[in-house]
C-alpha cells in the first residue's frame, strides 16, 4: 500500500488545492443552517419581508459558491485519479516487461492482465472518493457537532447517540464484508484465466465436443465469483436503509424534543430547524465515511497486488559493468551448463558441452521433452543457468547487456508470434530502421514473397491479432522473415520448419545456407530432412548429449538418433 501511496507525490499540489476547496465548500454548507434560522426567527416570525429577502439572497449565493467549489473538487479529483492510474499502469507494464520468464512463470498471464486493468481501476476509484470525501466528511463531521452544540446543547444527547448508532453499522458491515471482498479479486483472477483458455483453446474445444464442460468449469468460476459478489453487495445495501432509518429516527426525535423546548420558550424554532440540519449534516459526513471503508478494503487488496508486482525483481538483470562482445567473433559455446526450473524435481539439462561455430549450422534433435526450446531459452537469457557458463566469443553471456546480446540474435520462437498490424509493420518488427529492399529480401529467403504478392495489399495486408487470418506456414514464414530483417550474426530457429511441407523446407533451408553463411546459425527441429546437412548434429536425450557428429556419423554411432531418424525416413531416403 505504501509503494502506492508514493505515486501521489508528483500531484500533492492539486490535493492540497481540492482541500483548501473541500474547507471553502464546507463552510458554506455549514453556515447555511445559520442562515435559516436567522430568516425563520427575524424574518419569518417578524414578517420582515427585506431582511427575507436579503437573508435568501446570501443563501443562493453561497449555494452557488458551494456548488462552483463542488465541481471544481470533482475535476482535481478525477485529474488526480486518472494521472495516478496512468502512471501506475505504465510502470506495471515496464516492470513485466523486465521480467524474465521466472517471474511471468510466477504471475499468470490472466492474473497480470487482471493487476493491470481492474485493480487499477479500484485505485482510481478510491483515489476520486478520498480526494472528495476523506477530508469533506470530517469537517462537515465536526463542524456540525459543534454548530449544533452551540445551537442547543440540551440536545446534543441526541446526536451522541445516532453517531453511535452509525459507527456500530459501519463496524459491523466491516467485519461481515471486508473477508469477502478480499477474495473478489483472486476470483476474478480465476474467471479471467478460464475465460483466457476457452478463447485459445476455441478450436480444440470444438474438435473434442468439450463445450459442455468448459461451460461447467465457467459456470463455477462464474458462480464462485456471482455467490461473493452477492453477499458483499447484499451487506453493504444494508448501510443506506440503515443510514436513512437513523437520519429520520434522529429527525423525529429532533422535532419531537425541540417542539417541547419551544413550546416552553427555551428554543426558538429557527434554532430548532438549524439543530435538525445540522444533526442531517453530520449523518451524512458518516455515511460518506462509510463508502469509504467499504471501498478500502477492497482497494487495498487491489493495491498490495499491484505493489507485489512492482516491488519483484527480476531474476536476470543486467550487470554493473556489462562486457561488450566483439564483431566477428559470435562462436556460441555451452560450457558444462546445467540448468533447472523452479519448482522442478531435477536438472532438465545436464552438463552440457558443444561449441557452435561461425559460418555453420548447428542442429539439436531428440524427443519431446529432451530439453531443445531450454536451451534456446538459456542462450537468450529468458532463463539463467543453474550450473556452468555459455559463452559467446568467449564471453559468459550473463556479464553483457540483454539488449545488446538480443540484438545480436534473430530468434524464431516453437510458436510462431504476429502482432496485430500489416505484412510490413511485422516484418519491422525487428529493425525499425530497416529499409524496404532488406524487407522484401528476407520475405524472398524465407520463402514468404509468393503468398504476399498474392495479396491486393502485398506487404500492407493486414494482419489479425495473433496472425489468426494467415495459415501456420504462412505464420513461421513470416516469423522467418522477421528474424532475417535483422542481419544477426547468430539465428536461432526453434523448431521454426514444423509447418512448412518438404519442398518448401528445402527452399528456404537452402536459401538460408546462402544468404546467412557467416552467421552462427542454431536450429531446433523435430524432422530428420530438415537437419540432415547441418554441419553438426547434437542429439539430446532426457537432457543429456548422446550424440554430436554429422548425419551420416551419427546413423552409425547414435541409437537415439538412428530411431528417430528410421521412424521418419526410409533406409533409401537416409542414404541420400
Amino acid at each position: 500500500m505504501t509503494k502506492i501511496i508514493s505515486y501521489v507525490k508528483p500531484y500533492l499540489g492539486m490535493l492540497l488545492c481540492a482541500i483548501a476547496l473541500l474547507f471553502v465548500q464546507a463552510i458554506c454548507d455549514l453556515s447555511l443552517p445559520d442562515y435559516m434560522s436567522d430568516i425563520i426567527n427575524t424574518g419569518v416570525l417578524s414578517g420582515n419581508v427585506p431582511f427575507i429577502c436579503t437573508t435568501g439572497l446570501k443563501m443562493l449565493l453561497i449555494t452557488f459558491l458551494g456548488t462552483l467549489v463542488s465541481v471544481m473538487v470533482s475535476l482535481i479529483a478525477a485529474r488526480i485519479a486518472a494521472s495516478m492510474a496512468r502512471d501506475i499502469r505504465l510502470d506495471v507494464f515496464k516492470k513485466v516487461e523486465s521480467f524474465s520468464s521466472t517471474e511471468l512463470d510466477k504471475f499468470s498471464t490472466s492474473s497480470l492482465i487482471t493487476r493491470t486493468t481492474n485493480d487499477i481501476t479500484q485505485i482510481q476509484t478510491l483515489v476520486v472518493m478520498v480526494v472528495r470525501i476523506v477530508c469533506y466528511a470530517p469537517i462537515m463531521g465536526v463542524g456540525g457537532v459543534i454548530k449544533a452544540v452551540s445551537n442547543s446543547a440540551s440536545m446534543s444527547w441526541i446526536l451522541a447517540i445516532a453517531v453511535l448508532c452509525l459507527v456500530g453499522v459501519i463496524a459491523i458491515i466491516f467485519v461481515v464484508a471486508v473477508p469477502k471482498m478480499q477474495a473478489i479479486q483472486k476470483l476474478i483472477d480465476r474467471l479471467n484465466l478460464v475465460v483466457r483458455e476457452n478463447l485459445d483453446g476455441m478450436l480444440v474445444i470444438r474438435a473434442f465436443n468439450s463445450q459442455k464442460f468448459e461451460e461447467e468449469r465457467f459456470e463455477k468460476a462464474n458462480a464462485d465469483l456471482t455467490k461473493t459478489n452477492l453477499f458483499v453487495n447484499r451487506t453493504v445495501t444494508i448501510v443506506m436503509p440503515a443510514m436513512m432509518f437513523v437520519m429520520n429516527v434522529t429527525t423525529v426525535v429532533i422535532v419531537w424534543v425541540g417542539a417541547k423546548q419551544v413550546s416552553n420558550f427555551n428554543l426558538d424554532i429557527g434554532d430548532m430547524m438549524a439543530y435538525m440540519q445540522y444533526g442531517l449534516q453530520v449523518i451524512m459526513a458518516f455515511l460518506m465515511m462509510a463508502a469509504m471503508f467499504i471501498m478500502i478494503p477492497r482497494a487495498a487488496v487491489s493495491a498490495d497486488r499491484i505493489a507485489e508486482v512492482l516491488k519483484e525483481e527480476p531474476s536476470i538483470k543486467d550487470t554493473e559493468n556489462p562486457e561488450k562482445l566483439d564483431d566477428n567473433t559470435y562462436e556460441v559455446e555451452f560450457k558444462n551448463v546445467s540448468f533447472e526450473y523452479d519448482g522442478s524435481d531435477g536438472n532438465v539439462l545436464h552438463h552440457l558441452n558443444f561449441i557452435a561455430k561461425r559460418g555453420q549450422t548447428t542442429a539439436f534433435i531428440g524427443s519431446t521433452g529432451s530439453g531443445k526450446s531450454t536451451l534456446a531459452n538459456l542462450i537468450l537469457r529468458f532463463y539463467d543457468v543453474s550450473e556452468g557458463a555459455i559463452l559467446i566469443g568467449g564471453k559468459d553471456i550473463r556479464n553483457m547487456k540483454q539488449a545488446e546480446l538480443r540484438e545480436k540474435i534473430g530468434y524464431v520462437p516453437q510458436k510462431s508470434i504476429l502482432f496485430s498490424g500489416t505484412i510490413k509493420s511485422n516484418l519491422y518488427y525487428a529493425d525499425k530502421n530497416s529499409t524496404e529492399e532488406n524487407i522484401e529480401k528476407a520475405a524472398e529467403i524465407a520463402q514468404a514473397t509468393e503468398f504476399i504478392d498474392s495479396k491486393p495489399e502485398k506487404y500492407d495486408a493486414a494482419i489479425a491479432q495473433g496472425g489468426t487470418n494467415v495459415s501456420g506456414g504462412q505464420k513461421q514464414r513470416l516469423s522467418i522473415a522477421r528474424a532475417l530483417v535483422k542481419n544477426a550474426p547468430i539465428y536461432i530457429f526453434d523448431d521454426s520448419f514444423s509447418a512448412l511441407d518438404m519442398k518448401t523446407d528445402k527452399k528456404l533451408r537452402t536459401a538460408l545456407k546462402e544468404e546467412t553463411g557467416d552467421s552462427t546459425i542454431l536450429l531446433i527441429a523435430q524432422r530428420i530432412s530438415s537437419i540432415m546437412d547441418a554441419d553438426q548434429i547434437i542429439v539430446l536425450d532426457n537432457g543429456h548429449i548422446v550424440g554430436c557428429g554429422k548425419h551420416k556419423e551419427l546413423l552409425k554411432t547414435c541409437e537415439v538418433y538412428h530411431e528417430i531418424a528410421t521412424s521418419q525416413l526410409s533406409e533409401e531416403e537416409l542414404a541420400r
